[in-house]
């Protein structure tokens, strides 16, 4: 036997007062135990500053017991030591005068720059979406083509950046267009 779940309806709806309020939440007890805690170690804190307060100036005011008067023993001459100390050297830093008088050299090896490159920021079907692109990247203040090109899959319209001579310069013009949400351009080499 099947159920006819959609000609079933829905459940009633349960009436009363209780269905619109919530209970508010029972009250949690007095925590005595940590007030009694709180308190013992406030009235501890406040006997120790009391105590220490006048610590000061009850020292000055207790009486030193005196010392016996004795006769002042005759005072030996001093033994000279057997190893005495060497006297401390004079500090000699040679680097102070050499090294306003020293080259240093260092080799760097040219780096190659691979040749110019070129950065293609998309390619679209339409010569008007391709157009829309450039105009993004021409609000940035970089300067930007559409090229188009026919292959096997038909005409596409390139939007390309370039050419670049350091592929560092191709770098920062890509993050610049990152900021403002052109995420998919690609850096290669000059064909």
């Amino acid at each position: 036997m099947a159920k006819d779940y959609a000609g079933r309806g829905r459940p009633p709806r349960k009436t009363g007062r209780s269905s619109g309020r919530r209970k508010a939440p029972a009250k949690k007890p007095f925590p005595w135990p940590m007030a009694l805690v709180v308190t013992a170690l406030v009235c501890f804190f406040g006997y120790l500053l009391l105590t220490i307060q006048g610590a000061s100036d009850r020292q000055g005011e207790t009486p030193a017991p005196q010392a016996p008067v004795s006769q002042p023993k005759p005072q030996a001459k001093p033994t000279p030591d057997p190893d005495p100390l060497p006297e401390k050297p004079q500090e000699d830093w040679e680097y102070i005068d050499v090294l306003p008088n020293s080259e240093v050299e260092v080799e760097v090896p040219e780096q190659e720059s691979g040749g110019p490159f070129l950065m293609q920021c998309g390619s679209f079907r339409t010569d008007d979406q391709a157009n829309a692109m450039r105009a993004t990247i021409a609000f940035q203040g970089i300067e930007s083509q559409v090229r188009r090109s026919e292959g096997s899959n038909g005409v596409w319209y390139r939007v390309v950046l370039g050419p670049y001579e350091r592929k560092r310069m191709a770098e920062r013009d890509r993050h610049s267009l990152q900021k403002v949400g052109i995420n998919g351009c690609q850096i290669w080499l000059w064909n």
